[in-house]
């Protein structure tokens, strides 16, 4: 993952993408293309000129629409992009047919070379936590900061509401999973999914089901989606039993860049006595463990998460190594 493998920023074309996307108010969307990749990134103008650059990376299913409201709470404190993963969103399958936390860390590591934003603040939620995490690693001079959402790090045993999520990266599971619900309903579907990741599902607003239950209509057409979904879950299966300096925990400990860990106790998909691993394992962290949010906090809580994010920057603004501005979340 060095940056020589990334071609300069000048050769990479920036188009608009090729399908019809939401677009947020005050969002613009473009599509940065590699050779072998073509990623859809979404932008929130700041508030402000000269604020720092800032990445926002989804998990597992989710798209670059799960930062709109963080990323409007945060438009006076960064300079704020949020891309669609290869195969998610918007963006098209990778060449290389790579989905695992590897291979999307690749993607990420070659558009911020590419682009040239780099160092930024990196925040990642569920499988984008993990991938984050793997780029600060291998990359800490790409991160300022890393805001970690629920992280999907290896936790065994898993819990038990996430063992349907972890058999998509069986084959054929998620063809057998088509079938068995071809009689539901986008709706239903997507209830279903919003009522597994809420911590309550009574926040979701009827604005917000209806754009949701739309964009997985759209999503559900495009006929790589599911093999994007079992891959990228198998993705996520195989980095709980890589062992040595692959591991995610041993990388965890590797990071540099100071970390704000962000857990929602009605998490069904990863469990909070995670936080307290991962306070101990990353050397430079706080954590904001949130009593009512469950998988998405950015989403269901935007100006808490927005509080503890502008808080971390402000308390590392003007360190060694900090170029931009940056302060003040309880260590926990």
């Amino acid at each position: 993952m060095s940056s020589t493998e990334s071609p300069d920023a000048r050769t990479v074309p920036v188009v608009p993408p090729a399908r019809s996307v939401h677009v947020g108010a005050g969002e613009t969307v473009r599509t940065a293309s590699l050779p072998g990749l073509s990623l859809t990134v979404r932008s929130r103008p700041p508030a402000q000129g000269g604020l720092p650059p800032a990445l926002f990376v989804h998990g597992l299913g989710g798209s670059s629409l799960n930062w709109s409201a963080l990323m409007a709470e945060v438009a006076d404190r960064v300079d704020g992009e949020a891309l669609d993963l290869p195969g998610f969103g918007d963006s098209p399958p990778p060449d290389d047919g790579d989905y695992s936390i590897t291979g999307h860390a690749r993607a990420i590591i070659r558009y911020l070379d590419a682009s040239d934003r780099g160092p930024v603040h990196l925040l990642g939620n569920s499988m984008g936590g993990a991938i984050v995490t793997r780029v600060a690693a291998v990359r800490p001079d790409l991160v300022r900061t890393l805001t970690l959402i629920s992280p999907a790090l290896p936790e065994l045993p898993p819990q038990r509401t996430a063992l349907p999520t972890g058999l998509l990266a069986v084959p054929g599971v998620a063809r057998l999973f088509v079938r068995m619900t071809r009689d539901w309903t986008i709706e239903y579907r997507t209830r279903q999914v919003l009522a597994l990741t809420y911590g309550d599902p009574a926040r979701v607003s009827p604005e917000v089901l209806a754009a949701t239950v739309a964009e997985q209509e759209r999503r559900a057409d495009l006929p790589y989606f599911w093999d994007a979904m079992a891959r990228s879950a198998r993705g996520i299966v195989d980095s709980y039993t890589l062992g040595g300096q692959h591991s995610l925990w041993r990388q965890a400990e590797r990071v540099l860049a100071p970390t704000l860990l962000v857990y929602g106790m009605r998490d069904a998909l990863v469990g909070h006595r995670m936080a307290l691993r991962a306070g101990r394992t990353f050397r430079d962290s706080r954590l904001l463990s949130l009593v009512d949010a469950g998988h998405v906090a950015m989403m269901e809580y935007p100006d808490t998460v927005a509080r503890a994010f502008a808080d971390l920057l402000d308390e590392t603004s003007g360190r060694p190594g900090d170029p931009g501005e940056g302060s003040s979340v309880a260590r926990g």
